[in-house]
């Protein structure tokens, strides 16, 4: 199921629910800085990740490197976990 980061939007605003499903980075990104060109959301998502030592742990047990394009359902929880909702 792919679902555009407008439609995932769409959920949360409709249901209140975060949707934990695989998205790219980017699409994640977005989601966090809708204001930001995709470039430039994933540079400040990647540096918010870095910067909180219990999110980096967390996510290098799910087998999480920086180059990851793709992010699994649980690595997006654990995203919102530490960060909030977008």
């Amino acid at each position: 199921m792919n679902v555009q980061p407008k439609t995932r939007r769409t959920m949360k605003k409709r249901y209140g629910i975060f949707p934990y499903v695989a998205m790219t980075k980017s699409e994640l990104a977005q989601l966090y800085a809708p204001d930001l060109s995709p470039h430039s959301a994933v540079n400040r998502l990647m540096s918010w990740i870095a910067g909180n030592r219990a999110l980096v742990r967390a996510l290098d047990r799910t087998g999480y490197t920086k180059h990851c394009k793709l992010l699994q359902p649980c690595q997006v929880a654990l995203i919102v976990k530490y960060l909030g909702e977008p």
